[in-house]
This record gives C-alpha cells, sequence and structure tokens, in this order.
C-alpha cells in the first residue's frame, strides 16, 4: 500500500487531535478519546481506504496500553503515535496484528520526545501571560493560554507524524520483506506476547476484593454460558450503574448522620 503524503497530513492531523492538552475532542480538557489506538487506528484506516483493518491493527496496538494512565502531567509512552503512525505501518507493510504491536511500540517511547519538547517549549507562553497580567490585560492572557500553544503543538505532532508515515512507510515495508521467514515469525511471537502485559496491568488494578468478583461473573457468563462480549458488557454497564446508585443512596444517610452529629457537637461546645 502506497500511502500519499496528503494522506500523510491528515494521519498527522488525527495525532495531533488525539494528543494530551488539544481541546477539540478531549473528554474534560485532558484525555482524548482519539488518544485510544483503538480510535486512532480506525480514523487511519478510513484515511487510507480500510478502516476494518485499521480498527483490527489499532485493537491490536491498544492491547498492551491497556491500563495506560497518564498521572501528574507525565506521559511515559505515547500510545497515540503508536496508534496512528503504527497503524500506517503496519497497513502499508501488509503485517498482520501481531507484528503492528511489535511494529509500534516503540513509537510510543519515542512519542515521549515530543511531549517533553512540548511541555519544555510552552514554559515560554507562561512567561508571556505573567507579563500580560502585570499589565492586566485579560485578553492577552487568554491567548497566550490558547492560541500560541495549540499551533506549537500541531507544529509538534502534525509534521514528525506526517514525515514519519509517508518516508518511514516505504522503508517499514522493506524491512518486512527482508525478514520474511523465521525474523519476521519473531516478531509475530513477539507481539503475541507484549498484550499480556497490559492486560496483566489490568487484571492487578481489578483484583480488588470489590472489583475482582464482578469480573469472575463476566468470566463465567461469556466462558461458560456463551454470551457474547458486546451482551455482557451492556449487562455489566447496567449492574454497575444500579450498583453505584445503591452505593451512594447507603453512603447518603451516613454522611447525613455525621453531618448532623457534628453540628451537635459544634452547639456543644459552644455552650460550654
Amino acid at each position: 500500500m502506497h500511502i500519499t503524503l496528503f494522506q500523510a497530513i491528515l494521519i498527522g492531523v488525527v495525532y495531533y487531535l488525539g494528543n494530551i492538552g488539544t481541546p477539540w475532542l478531549s473528554l474534560l480538557g485532558s484525555i482524548s478519546v482519539v488518544y485510544k489506538p483503538l480510535v486512532a487506528g480506525t480514523l487511519v484506516g478510513f484515511i487510507l481506504g480500510d478502516p476494518v483493518w485499521g480498527c483490527i491493527i489499532g485493537a491490536a496496538i491498544n492491547l498492551p496500553y491497556v491500563a495506560f494512565i497518564s498521572a501528574g502531567g507525565t506521559a511515559p509512552q505515547d500510545p497515540g503515535l503508536a496508534g496512528t503512525v503504527g497503524t500506517a505501518w503496519a497497513m502499508a507493510a501488509g503485517v498482520d496484528p501481531a507484528t503492528a504491536v511489535t511494529i509500534a511500540l516503540p513509537l510510543g517511547l519515542l512519542g515521549t520526545m515530543i511531549w517533553v519538547a512540548h511541555m519544555t517549549l510552552d514554559v515560554t507562553f507562561v512567561h508571556m501571560a505573567d507579563k500580560a497580567a502585570d499589565e492586566g490585560n485579560i485578553d492577552k492572557i487568554c491567548f497566550y493560554h490558547v492560541v500560541p500553544p495549540q499551533i506549537l503543538m500541531f507544529c509538534l505532532c502534525v509534521i514528525p507524524a506526517a514525515i514519519a508515515t509517508y518516508y518511514g512507510s516505504t522503508a517499514v515495508q522493506g524491512l518486512i520483506e527482508q525478514l520474511t521467514g523465521k525474523p519476521l515469525t519473531v516478531l509475530q511471537v513477539i507481539g503475541g506476547l507484549l498484550p499480556a502485559l497490559g492486560i496483566a496491568m489490568n487484571l492487578r488494578a481489578i483484583s480488588r476484593p470489590g472489583t475482582l468478583l464482578f469480573y469472575m461473573v463476566g468470566f463465567i457468563l461469556v466462558q461458560y454460558l456463551g454470551l457474547p462480549v458486546i451482551a455482557v458488557a451492556v449487562l455489566g454497564g447496567v449492574i454497575g450503574y444500579f450498583y453505584t446508585v445503591l452505593l451512594n443512596n447507603n453512603s447518603a444517610p451516613q454522611v447525613a448522620a455525621g453531618g448532623v452529629s457534628q453540628i451537635m457537637a459544634d452547639d456543644d461546645e459552644e455552650d460550654f
């Protein structure tokens, strides 16, 4: 598959829209849904003319990042770059999902360089906003807070991703052709093992007693009763909703009782 320059630029735009700090498709101003390789891979598939295969590749790349979180402004890896450029490279080379994971994961590590560059250069705009604050210019503060950082982020995301997609896809395609045989089989085995890391991290997060029971119920429904995963997911959403409502209703009287007792204690102290 040949990727044109226009398609490479569009893939770079997808990477920009999914990056942390871009407000266009973000959830509560932080993590974007496009940041997930599953979503990014599907969009890349649309751009390259095969959304189904892009979704399959993106889903495979997403597995090692199942338990990924970005806490305190840190980004140890970049699932967005792995999901966009990694999917494009895999589709251009015509590899299977397991090999695509092996190709994409190093991109996640390289994506941290873009994040660090973004955070470092954004400090300049903070100083500009501080100077505008000293002048009492609210419009300038808002401008330096939004416009220059987004222009910088657009350039840092679109340009490297477009160049990597346009020129790198050909190189990866040639490399895969040279690795045909045992080396490619080794890459497939490694790519098949890497998703286990993300799943293991996710299982560790849900291994608490209050959460593990729900996981066991879902496992039994799928493995032994043969229910489709979508049906189990919908059923889990319904159970989760009622569980949350009942939990909140049970905790509300306790909070109210605690508040009343606290008010009575304060009154007694004032009387004393």
